[in-house]
């Protein structure tokens, strides 16, 4: 098994309702970044405060970064564990080409949604004393489509798709040291080297995608992302940057009657 990243500390749990809400409740009392783990997570939210549904044998943990950073350097945490948590898929499914990254913050196996990223924060005025970076992955199952956003697509397993079973244990080792790594590299060289990693690997690149902000629908191609993380999409107004969305491909319009 790959070493535990010495810089981290981490709480293993039975059951919880959700390791972002007892990441939230503990965070405080932290002395260093800690991953907070949950065999099973009752509880579960995505981004909006959509639910999560979670079967024994998946992933759910939370890391608390107790550092103290902007709210721009906290979005970009984001792409470092989007980058981190696609890494560690194909380091356990030998499936390079199988992983892509969907804006702003699910990797996607085959097109279907296999993980997702949640960031809450603790703090005052322009600076977070604490970033809550949630991670849940379908290792095992994934829930009907019915019982989950539909901006992301049907939800996929690993192992349904791919007929592996990647411990969590495991998948978490990997992913604590990946995240340092990537985290390292943006402290180090900030957000440009991060962003080309990201593009390398971006769901749609190129190809038309539907933002939705509120109930405005945005129609165009995806070009790029900015320099501070927002979408770029271009169409017949020209290029639009859009900081937050939900986004749709092409086979997910029917979502829009929900």
């Amino acid at each position: 098994m790959t070493s535990w990243p010495t810089e981290y500390d981490r709480i293993f749990l039975k059951q919880i309702d959700s390791t972002n809400a007892e990441a939230i409740r503990r965070s405080c009392f932290l002395e260093k970044s800690t991953w907070i783990v949950a065999e099973l997570q009752t509880s579960g939210r995505g981004r909006r405060g959509r639910a999560w549904l979670m079967d024994r044998d998946n992933f759910a943990a939370t890391l608390v970064l107790r550092t103290k950073i902007s709210l721009k350097e906290a979005a970009f945490k984001s792409f470092v564990a989007s980058l981190a948590l696609r890494y560690t898929f194909v380091r356990h499914c030998k499936n390079e080409g199988s992983f892509k990254l969907k804006w702003p913050n699910d990797v996607l196996l085959n097109g279907g949604k296999v993980a997702g990223i949640l960031l809450e924060s603790s703090g005052k005025g322009k600076f977070i004393d604490s970033l809550i970076i949630g991670i849940g992955a379908n290792l095992a199952s994934a829930p009907l489509r019915s019982e989950v956003d539909f901006s992301s697509g049907s939800p996929v397993s690993v192992k349904n798709v791919l007929g592996l079973q990647i411990s969590p244990n495991d998948f978490l080792y990997t992913l604590a040291r990946s995240f340092k790594y990537y985290d390292d590299e943006i402290k180090n060289t900030g957000f440009k080297g991060i962003k080309t990693e990201w593009l390398k690997h971006a769901a749609k690149l190129n190809e038309e995608v539907i933002a939705r902000v509120g109930l405005k629908e945005i129609r165009g191609i995806f070009r790029d992302i900015s320099d501070d993380g927002a979408l770029i999409i271009e169409n017949l107004e020209g290029m639009k940057e859009i900081a937050a969305a939900d986004v749709y491909f092409g086979e997910d319009k029917n979502a829009f009657s929900n």
